[in-house]
């Protein structure tokens, strides 16, 4: 799909509902597989195209921009261990020059954004069904270049479930996986007054962040590596038909991994071969996998959504213009998100 033609080319009635994507058979039940087209590469990032940038930019009215990346010392140690911190040098060629490279750079260590390449449907693929074998570096194949090249920017709302569950007396455990339902996504909002219009990008603050940078003690954030207990939403099919039948085009959330984590012993998103025999990988169970693999919804990881947060309350007002600017690397799998919101 031609980028620039995005905001411009969808009809949102002719997009099914959830229910209507579970019962396909022409495409993996529950995908969005070609409604976008046979070689798209956007996935739900198209349904920007329902979302008016000139309506978006009426959100700005109070005048203030938040930066919503941590800073990349932020994270420490790993939570992933497969990523490691960068490795950050500095060299000059005379007193009154300095340059820089990056060693170890893995983008999705921070503040990030998952592109459509990070994680596939281990019975039915990856998103589109693109062929994993063209997913090397230069190869266009799902790379993240497409979303920088877009670009991402549009109307964009804020759901604080920490404020909101808390002032409900059930406030998240944030050293657990505590699983956060459709149900209360839909409180919030409604409890916000919040308004989710087509191709919203949605951000959902868990308070994870705060609990990890101000809170946990260093023997909590160095025990998260080998023991990853994360709250977020759970895995369920009711928790992507409110993203799907919202007609959001990404979602980001400000702890790990956006679902809660390991996932839940009843996710309806373990495969055949791990209900019947077992087998067990690190990703076994999780949303991601219908979340990006099926629905081709970009997730957000990782962002800090506080001063944001405390804005939106002082004046209940929570929506807002966003923009995201992943690295324009071709074969590029995740990036940094170098998102920003104004208000």
């Amino acid at each position: 799909m031609n980028a620039s033609l995005a905001r411009a080319s969808l009809n949102l009635a002719a997009l099914p509902d959830y229910a209507a994507l579970r019962a396909r058979t022409d495409a993996p039940p529950g995908s969005s597989w070609g409604l976008f087209g046979p070689d798209d590469q956007l996935g739900t990032l198209n349904l920007l195209g329902m979302n008016d940038l000139r309506a978006a930019a009426a959100e700005v009215q109070e005048g203030a921009a938040f930066s919503l990346d941590l800073p990349s010392t932020a994270v420490w140690p790993s939570l992933a261990p497969t990523r490691r911190p960068i490795e950050h040098h500095i060299f000059q060629r005379t007193p009154f020059h300095r340059d820089e490279w990056l060693d170890r750079f893995y983008t999705q260590y921070g503040s990030q954004l998952d592109g459509l390449r990070h994680i596939g449907h281990p019975e039915h693929g990856f998103y589109n069904g693109s062929d994993p074998s063209r997913f090397v570096p230069g190869d266009e194949a799902l790379s993240i270049h497409h979303l920088a090249a877009l670009p991402i920017a549009g109307r964009a709302v804020l759901l604080d479930l920490e404020r909101h569950l808390r002032t409900c007396g059930t406030a998240i455990s944030q050293d657990t996986s505590h699983a956060v339902s459709a149900d209360d996504l839909e409180e919030t909002r409604a409890a916000q007054g919040t308004e989710i219009r087509p191709g919203d990008i949605v951000l959902i603050r868990f308070g994870w962040l705060h609990w990890y940078l101000r809170e946990a003690s260093p023997d909590m954030r160095a025990s998260l590596q080998v023991e990853q207990f994360h709250p977020g939403l759970v895995q369920s099919h009711e928790v992507l038909a409110w993203l799907w039948d919202h007609r959001v085009s990404l979602v980001a959330a400000d702890n790990f991994a956006l679902e809660c984590w390991p996932a839940a012993p009843d996710s309806p998103f373990f495969t055949q071969a791990e209900h019947v025999q077992g087998v067990r990988d690190p990703h076994s169970g999780i949303m991601h996998r219908a979340l990006i693999g099926l629905l081709g919804m970009p997730i957000g990881e990782l962002w800090d959504l506080d001063a944001l947060a405390a804005a939106c309350a002082a004046d209940q007002r929570w929506s807002f213009l966003l923009t995201v600017s992943p690295l324009s690397v071709v074969g590029g799998v995740g990036s940094p998100a170098n998102a920003i919101a104004m208000r």
